[in-house]
């Protein structure tokens, strides 16, 4: 059963019959991992909406554990309750499985996907054995782990204030929730479905990215069909919160071939 997501709406100047641009973040993040794109996307006509993942930010944290058919069902219960018949989708990570889901499971929905920084496919034993620390132990067990995998080195050492408020924003997630979601994406089961992806696709992934590398992107962007693949280097996980100016040209240029 879905849950009712907390989201947060941003309109443009040209009102609500503008075009809507789904933010779907990672895991253990909340709505505010966005903060960088929302003006350039404001700026360029489009309707805003970020959201919080079930057992995340502010909206509800179900019993657990829940699969990738709960998240995509949460996120077209959005959608209705929205009013949006099709939205631009914008995910990273857990967000971008989400997408890839939806433009499986619910294609009429998605006008086109943003995939960063993700996977089609995982290895589960790692992430069910995050799920068992978090359980035990709490997010403050895997926050520093989690925050070393966001930034590369460099821009952790230039801004440990955006180190320091990411690491609370992880930190924060309820444990159920967190470790819930470790299991929807150890479970996940979207690969196989690529192929049928016919929405315009972009595809960008971080260089130093060691939580989902580079090449788990070209892996995605080979198996949609027409596909286009860009790669930030320097960037790691959070490569919209590192490279901001960088990710909102590349969003922006996708989003622009489709109007």
């Amino acid at each position: 059963m879905s849950v009712e997501l907390y989201q947060e709406t941003a309109v443009p100047a040209a009102g609500d019959g503008a075009p809507t641009v789904v933010l779907s973040g990672s895991l253990g993040s909340d709505r505010t991992m966005w903060t960088p794109q929302v003006p350039a996307l404001l700026g360029a006509g489009y309707r805003v909406v970020r959201y919080d993942h079930r057992g995340h930010g502010l909206s509800p944290v179900p019993d657990g554990p829940y699969d990738m058919a709960d998240l995509g069902a949460d996120a077209v219960a959005l959608l209705d309750a929205l009013g949006c018949r099709q939205v631009h989708w914008v995910g990273l990570s857990l967000g971008g499985m989400v997408g890839m889901w939806l433009a499986q499971h619910a294609p009429d929905r998605v006008a086109s996907l943003a995939l960063c920084c993700t996977s089609a496919a995982l290895d589960p034993q790692p992430w069910s054995e995050r799920a068992r620390l978090v359980r035990e132990h709490g997010t403050r067990a895997v926050s520093e782990a989690v925050v070393g995998r966001w930034l590369t080195p460099g821009c952790a050492t230039a801004h440990p204030e955006t180190v320091e408020r990411l690491r609370r924003m992880v930190e924060a997630t309820p444990d159920e929730g967190y470790a819930s979601c470790c299991a929807a994406i150890g479970g996940m089961d979207i690969a196989g479905g690529l192929q049928a992806v016919s929405v315009p696709t972009l595809v960008i992934a971080g260089e130093q990215d060691v939580a989902t590398p580079p090449e788990h992107g070209r892996w995605i962007a080979e198996s949609v069909p027409g596909a286009r693949m860009e790669v930030l280097d320097p960037a790691a996980h959070l490569a919209n919160v590192e490279r901001p100016e960088e990710m909102n040209r590349l969003l922006l240029d996708h989003l622009k071939e489709l109007r």
